[in-house]
């Protein structure tokens, strides 16, 4: 089988996660795409995250009607700051056989040297990047594969300020997600 892993915070997942899976996916010809929550990620600030268990309710309801996807809670039983290498190796003990992919946004791209063990992660998966728009790719490691996805510029950060400024964000996440976000009073 042909693993796709998706990490990030998810803070909140939103409509471009879902088209950067889904393409990625289909264009890599994948089996599924295991989205990762991670608990506290090592290169962001944690004051405006919203809970792990809350980033993961949200990630099943997203993505509660595709048979594609699934959602993994590896790094949040994990607890505390989150490295790929301990996911990756965690997807290769419980998944020998398959081949697993490493998916990551265009964005992350600048940031791939100061990874934990990169040199070692590169030996256990296929490495997927997937074009962002304002993130344009340059000096592509060799070990990269890049994927194009149609350009959809929603993030998680403007979202964020979009429920502090208390203007509308509904149809940049799932309807689910949007529900779930306002009975929580998430972001605010």
């Amino acid at each position: 089988m042909k693993l796709g892993i998706l990490g990030g915070t998810f803070n909140p997942v939103h409509l471009g996660h879902l088209i950067l899976a889904d393409e990625v996916r289909e264009k890599m010809r994948l089996d599924r795409i295991i989205f990762v929550p991670t608990y506290l990620p090592p290169h962001k600030e944690s004051s405006d995250i919203a809970a792990a268990a809350d980033r993961y309710k949200m990630i099943k309801l997203a993505i509660k009607d595709n048979r594609h996807f699934d959602v993994s809670d590896t790094e949040i039983k994990r607890d505390g700051r989150s490295y790929t290498i301990d996911t990756i190796k965690e997807f290769r003990r419980a998944n020998p056989a398959d081949e697993l992919y490493f998916i990551t946004g265009s964005d992350l791209l600048n940031y791939l040297e100061e990874w934990k063990d990169l040199s070692e992660i590169i030996k256990m998966v296929k490495f997927i990047v997937a074009t962002r728009p304002g993130y344009p790719l340059e000096k592509i490691p060799s070990y990269i594969q890049t994927v194009a996805i149609r350009a959809v510029d929603i993030s998680a950060f403007n979202i964020r300020n979009c429920i502090k400024e208390n203007k509308s964000f509904r149809y940049l996440v799932p309807e689910a997600v949007y529900k779930y976000i306002l009975k929580r009073k998430l972001y605010k």
